[in-house]
């Protein structure tokens, strides 16, 4: 009777894998990883200047993706710093930098495991003086449901013509 009940047992778990194997496999193929996706993040950004105290500084984001396959999308990414401090440009001189806004448009690159890499031109702007930058970063997506997931991510943001800053941030995201 005992070996009757395992191979009851041993059948049922095997036929269940097959079936959950068949489900992802259809899952799969109907998801090619293609439209668009919308994502809040809130984190901080440590402005990183000569002369003056680095600082780390709340910041919000808002990103707006088209994914055209699995691995290739584009992104407009767009942040707020919520402080006012002071830079040193390219010249010496102090700025005040109240709540500046950056927007960069960004090619996106997954390369396996939830890994995002991005790249791209963008500019901060301000009301005093705007910046042209080069943001490099990367993300890490983790799926929660299979239209929404989490998001912590890591970016340099190069200024052309002044300073740099580091962002990192934790991002929850919805694929439309």
């Amino acid at each position: 009777m005992t070996k009757i009940r395992i191979m009851l047992l041993l059948f049922i778990g095997i036929a269940t894998q097959l079936h959950a194997q068949h489900q992802h496999e259809v899952t799969e193929e109907h998801n090619d990883g293609r439209g668009f996706r919308i994502a809040g993040i809130i984190g901080h950004t440590l402005i990183n200047t000569e002369g003056v105290d680095n600082v780390f500084v709340p910041s919000w984001g808002l990103d707006f993706e088209y994914w055209f396959n699995h691995k290739w999308g584009i992104g407009l990414h767009n942040d707020i710093e919520i402080e006012t401090f002071i830079i040193r440009n390219s010249d010496n001189e102090e700025i005040e930098r109240i709540n500046p806004l950056v927007f960069t448009i960004d090619a996106l690159y997954h390369f396996g495991n939830g890994f995002v890499v991005t790249v791209g031109p963008g500019v901060e702007l301000e009301k005093r003086e705007s910046f042209y930058l080069l943001r490099v970063g990367i993300e890490y997506e983790k799926d929660i449901t299979r239209s929404m997931y989490l998001m912590p991510n890591l970016f340099l943001d190069q200024r052309f013509d002044g300073y740099n800053t580091w962002n990192i941030g934790l991002g929850i995201g919805f694929k439309l």
